[in-house]
């Protein structure tokens, strides 16, 4: 008997099964496991990070790719389940980057979700009341 492929549930709520909205999605987005192991990304991240290796960085280790100082970060967001939001500048662009835990279809914590965000020079704030 052939096994399925799984479905998930993003796929279940469309009328096309095989809508992959990830890849099309306007931001970087990658995904790695409890470990640190790099275990999905989007084109955008691919192109991001093309000049490490792009979509060849899947199944590798975060570990591997940064400093001591990023790393400690890094370990105590997978330990501790948590956050970690800021934005950087270089050569004038800047971005957001939004790291947050993801968690599988039983509640158990399964890795940290990153997404990148260009911002433009000028960001309004709208105050609600």
């Amino acid at each position: 008997m052939a096994t399925r492929a799984p479905q998930y549930p993003m796929q279940q709520e469309t009328n096309n099964p095989s809508f992959d909205w990830i890849h099309h999605y306007p931001l970087a987005v990658s995904v790695c496991d409890q470990q640190g192991i790099i275990i999905a990304m989007n084109r955008l991240a691919a192109e991001y990070y093309s000049r490490w290796g792009g979509m060849d960085l899947l199944g590798k280790s975060l570990f591997d790719c940064h400093p001591e100082t990023a790393n400690a970060q890094l370990r105590r967001m997978l330990n501790e389940q948590s956050a970690n939001i800021y934005y950087k500048e270089k050569q004038g662009q800047r971005k957001l980057v939004h790291q947050y835990p993801w968690y599988d279809d039983a509640g158990g914590f399964a890795g940290l979700v990153e997404t990148i965000v260009p911002l433009p020079r000028e960001v309004p704030v709208f105050k609600h009341s």
